[in-house]
């Protein structure tokens, strides 16, 4: 199932970004799926649905937003393998 939603824009976004319309809705799904990722409210597989992707070619999207396909730290790991002891 797929809900429709309306986002009221001035016509003028789309000549500045150099986008159509439906361009620009895929950019801000995509948009909204790294940044809810890169936040940890959704997991890769969800982003990936969210961004209209599968979930290989949203890894490689990160990449574009600068984003680690990788949610865990530095810190998260060591603490990890201290509590694996």
């Amino acid at each position: 199932m797929t809900i429709a939603l309306t986002i009221d824009m001035p016509e003028t976004v789309f000549s500045a970004i150099r986008k159509s319309p439906s361009e620009f809705a895929a950019e801000m799904r995509l948009a909204a799926a790294v940044k809810w990722y890169e936040m940890g409210m959704v997991s890769q597989e969800k982003a990936a649905e969210i961004a209209g992707l599968n979930r290989a070619d949203f890894i490689l999207a990160l990449g574009r937003f600068c984003v680690s396909p990788f949610q865990s730290t530095a810190d998260d790991i060591m603490e990890d393998l201290r509590d694996a002891d």
